[in-house]
């Protein structure tokens, strides 16, 4: 990642990036854009949840900003929230968070995502690994590795092996 560069909040707010960028305690962050494999699942992902909206009663988005805390803008590979308008940037938690690992993301810098989104009031975070087929689910502070992630108490859930089964297929 390049290094950080400090401005206030709302002058963060007031641009745009392509790629988007990550606002941590007055520092604007370059955030690890993915590859091929990571692309395609968060496409494959999105057409999932899309194809699902009017049955679950939901909406969402890929690389939308969330605004963790007073200080902190996250931008997660895709949110879902419940159906109806949305503002620019999420300041309600959504009902998930997905972040696909990239080949440059760290533990620790997902971690501390992730930490970020139950803060704020996210109940599930999932974070999924291309490289292994692989992915967990976070409640509180458990997280749990699963092939058929789910939301509790709602009808959101995904197979990764139908998903994972995808990415190669064009």
């Amino acid at each position: 990642m390049a290094t950080a560069l400090h401005i206030p909040l709302d002058e963060y707010l007031g641009i745009s990036y392509k790629p988007d960028r990550e606002y941590v305690d007055g520092e604007i962050l370059e955030r690890n854009v993915g590859k091929w494999e990571h692309a395609r699942l968060q496409w494959l992902l999105a057409l999932w949840f899309g194809s699902h909206e009017k049955q679950w009663g939901i909406t969402g988005s890929t690389e939308q900003r969330v605004q963790v805390s007073e200080s902190r803008v996250r931008v997660p590979d895709l949110v879902v929230l419940t159906a109806g308008a949305q503002p620019d940037v999420l300041i309600e938690p959504p009902l998930l968070v997905i972040e696909i690992l990239s080949p440059d993301d760290t533990y620790s810098d997902t971690q501390e995502r992730a930490r970020d989104y139950r803060t704020m009031g996210v109940e599930m975070v999932w974070i999924i690994d291309p490289k292994t087929r692989t992915g967990r689910m976070c409640a509180g502070a458990e997280w749990v590795e699963a092939e058929r992630l789910e939301v509790k108490g709602t009808p959101l859930y995904v197979s990764l092996p139908e998903i994972f089964s995808q990415l190669t297929s064009a």
